[in-house]
């Protein structure tokens, strides 16, 4: 009885922990081989070239990787930024740019395609800069979500 009692009490707590409501969504998704079936990749069209590249379904790096952001004006009603990972994001970072140099990643925020970057060198400082896309409202919800980079930590 008190098993159970203390599995239900972890299940609750586990759960508790895992559903906190997201605010923003980033995803990085790398270009896969085109041959690889539907489970494993999607064909999109990408934004600049134009022709069909085939992503990986499961994202790189996510919201959860990212640990700060510095906002700036790209223009009238456009944004971009600099995106700051923790150590997980900026290991995955690190090995994607190494393994897959010269290939391209995708860039989602809340769901919208932001940009296509193409891996021309290793990154390794845990950073992505996003030159252009966001919204004054993707920022709004990045601010809930994020510290802005040089500022402290909340406690």
């Amino acid at each position: 009885m008190k098993s159970i009692f203390a599995s239900l009490i972890l299940a609750l707590f586990a759960a508790s922990v895992a559903g906190k409501d997201r605010h923003c969504t980033f995803r990085v998704h790398a270009e896969a081989n085109p041959n690889d079936t539907a489970t494993f990749s999607s064909s999109v069209r990408a934004l600049f070239s134009g022709k069909q590249v085939a992503i990986e379904r499961m994202p790189r790096l996510s919201e959860r990787d990212v640990v700060a952001f510095y906002p700036y004006s790209a223009g009238e009603e456009n944004y971009g930024a600099l995106f700051q990972f923790d150590d997980h994001g900026r290991l995955a970072l690190d090995a994607l740019s190494i393994e897959r140099r010269g290939s391209l990643v995708f860039v989602l925020i809340n769901g919208r395609p932001i940009t296509e970057l193409q891996i021309d060198r290793r990154v390794s400082d845990g950073r992505i800069y996003i030159a252009s896309g966001l919204t004054k409202a993707d920022i709004e919800l990045m601010k809930k979500e994020w510290r802005l980079i040089g500022q402290q930590r909340k406690r």
